[in-house]
Formats: C-alpha cells, sequence, structure tokens
C-alpha cells in the first residue's frame, strides 16, 4: 500500500489572504508585503500550493502594484533555494536578459560574449525555451542555429565557461522549480515577477552581474533587491538601456547605472562616440526568423566579415562586458580589446571551440 505524501506546512499567509487584505485591495490602497510574506508565497507558489484562479490574481495583483525590491529579493532567495549551482573556476560576467526573447532585433549578445570571452573576459548567458510570455527567440535558439550544445547539466555549463570562456546554462537543469511554472505562466497572457527574478538566479555564482532596463528606476531596483537578498550578492552590477528589454545596448542616448560594493552611480553615454551612430531601427532582422539571422550575423562578426552596424554594435556591447569585469578601466579601453579579439581571429576560435565542446 503506496503513503500518501507528508503535506508540507506553510505559515499563515495563504495567498488568497495575501490578496484580501494586502497586495489585492486596490490599486490606491494595496501595501507591499514583508519579508515573511513574500518568502512563503513564493514558498507556496514552487509547491504548487495555490489553486490556479488565486495565483493568477496575485500574479496579476503584484504586476499592478509594482514589486519593491523587498519582496523581489524574498521571491528570489526562495527560488534560489532550488536552483543547482554549478561554479566554474573562472568568475565569469552573469548576463541575464529577459528570457521571453526578441521579437525584432538581433540579438546579439551570444556574439558579443564571445568576443569578450576572446579578450579575457569569461562570460555567462541562460535562458530557458519559448519562455512566456512572448515565447520568442533567446540565447539558447541563437546558439543552437550556431551548433552549440546548449542542453546541458550545470556542471557541464560550468565546464563550458572553463574550455572556452563562454557558458550557457539551460534553465530547465539549473532551475527547474521555475521550469514547472511554464503552463501557468502561459496562461496568464502578461509578464509576472517570475520574469524578472528569474533572470538574476546567476547559476554560476558569479561576482558581477549585467542587464538591462527600461528605465533608471529599474536598475536601482535590482541593485536593492541583490543587496537586500540573503543567497544573491554580486559584488558588482552593470545595467543599461536595452533593446527589447535584452541585455544589448540600445543605440543613441543610453544611460547607464553601476554598482560596486554598495555604492550606486549612474552616468550617459552617446553610443555614436564609441561606434554605435545609427538607430534601433538599423539592428531589425527578420521578425520570423530572428535567431537564425542572429545567428549568421554572429559568425561574420566574429571571423571579422562583417564591418557594418552590427558589427559596431557587436563591439561595443563586448565592450560593455568587458568593462563590467573591470578587465578594461573605461569602455574606450574595452572596445580596443573587443576589435582586438575580432582581428586577431580569437573571437573566431572561441566560436569554434563551443562547437566541438
Amino acid at each position: 500500500m503506496s503513503q500518501v505524501p507528508e503535506r508540507r506546512e506553510f505559515g499563515e499567509w495563504p495567498l488568497k489572504r495575501l490578496m484580501t487584505e494586502v497586495v489585492g485591495t486596490g490599486t490606491k490602497s494595496a501595501e507591499d508585503m514583508n519579508r515573511e510574506q513574500a518568502t512563503e508565497a513564493m514558498q507556496r507558489i514552487l509547491a504548487d500550493e495555490p489553486d490556479h484562479t488565486t495565483l493568477g490574481a496575485f500574479w496579476l495583483a503584484n504586476r499592478w502594484k509594482h514589486n519593491v525590491a523587498e519582496e523581489l529579493a524574498a521571491y528570489a532567495d526562495v527560488m534560489c533555494e532550488h536552483v543547482e549551482y554549478a561554479e566554474p573556476d573562472a568568475d565569469p560576467v552573469d548576463c541575464g536578459a529577459n528570457y521571453d526573447g526578441k521579437g525584432k532585433t538581433a540579438i546579439l549578445g551570444a556574439a558579443a560574449g564571445i568576443v569578450a570571452a576572446a579578450a579575457g573576459t569569461p562570460v555567462v548567458v541562460h535562458s530557458g525555451d519559448r519562455v512566456p510570455t512572448q515565447k520568442q527567440d533567446a540565447y539558447k535558439h541563437v546558439l543552437d542555429e550556431l551548433g552549440v550544445r546548449t542542453e546541458l547539466s550545470p556542471e557541464e555549463s560550468a565546464d563550458q565557461v572553463d574550455e572556452t570562456g563562454f557558458g550557457f546554462y539551460y534553465q530547465p537543469a539549473f532551475n527547474p522549480a521555475v521550469h514547472d511554472l511554464f503552463d501557468r505562466r502561459d496562461q496568464m497572457g502578461v509578464r509576472t515577477f517570475v520574469n524578472t527574478v528569474e533572470t538574476i538566479a546567476n547559476p554560476a555564482n558569479a561576482d558581477v552581474h549585467l542587464g538591462s532596463f527600461y528605465h533608471l528606476s529599474f536598475a536601482k531596483k535590482i541593485v536593492d533587491t541583490f543587496e537586500q537578498s540573503e543567497r544573491l550578492g554580486p559584488r558588482r552590477v552593470v545595467m543599461f538601456q536595452g533593446m527589447e528589454g535584452y541585455d544589448d545596448i540600445r543605440p543613441g542616448y543610453t544611460k547607464v547605472g553601476e554598482s560596486t560594493d554598495g555604492v550606486f552611480t549612474d552616468f550617459e553615454i552617446e553610443t555614436a562616440e564609441y561606434g554605435m551612430d545609427f538607430e534601433t531601427e538599423d539592428l531589425e532582422v527578420d521578425p520570423d526568423d530572428v535567431a537564425g539571422d542572429s545567428a549568421a550575423i554572429t559568425e561574420a562578426v566574429v571571423a571579422g566579415e562583417r564591418d557594418d552596424q552590427f558589427a559596431d554594435a557587436v563591439e561595443l556591447n563586448a565592450a560593455f562586458r568587458i568593462y563590467a569585469r573591470e578587465d578594461a578601466e573605461s569602455l574606450s579601453k574595452g572596445l580596443e580589446m573587443a576589435r582586438e579579439s575580432i582581428d586577431s581571429g580569437a573571437a573566431e576560435a572561441v566560436l569554434e571551440d563551443l562547437r566541438a565542446f
């Protein structure tokens, strides 16, 4: 006779109570949760305890009221209890792009990461496979098109970083608890706080995080989230205004936020001063084949076969990764290192190493 699984005991804050007493009382009267409440909420969610109607309402209420850093840190900490970490010997830059992908402009992070790796800056990227809500092309799909293995165990991903300088971590392998929410997230139709916290899972336990934002206040919120987290603590965080929520810097006037050892600063750049003298529209690709076009661009740029806006954009994005890890004291120096890694053939060699891994 089979045993009935032991029911997990929670605290006093089921999602329905949080809805009626805290977050779901209305756009003007809703309150923020404290750490204890947000922690219990995420524990219940990952244990598949709430019914689907209540969960959907809770997610939507969080979206309307806007999560504060304390809530995001609590959500992230519970998620991290389920993450399978695999730390490479190298200390890479962790690139946290939106998992639900891009639909208009080229995904440049694979090329930028390869170029940075060739310049001596190890880089880690991570994503799932058609993650809701957009379910568009992401890192995995570009690398698949390039002939690079992506469905790796976390240990294999760490080895990939150490052997090539560039590593891809696959969400279903390193973060299965969040991956298990796929169907319910798909039914929502809008992004939830899960779309935010999954990008900061940091599966390689890197000391540097690179991300993007639409508004500078979001960059500060992510920095505050890291500071309030009990499990995540990169020493340095660099974020810029990205295209389509991705870690590809937006052409033109762009804000940059960075935090080092808890000190947050921000500054502005004109990308034209670093070779990106064009508009976002100039980086658009076939919306029906973003991954394929991005892979073709990646292959040509790292081989030194392109000298156009895509090459310029890849070089500056690589420079940001080099600068984020403090392997260059300035973006200008990072840009020199990125261009040299292409001209020397080192970037093309990293791509070949990835294909052989």
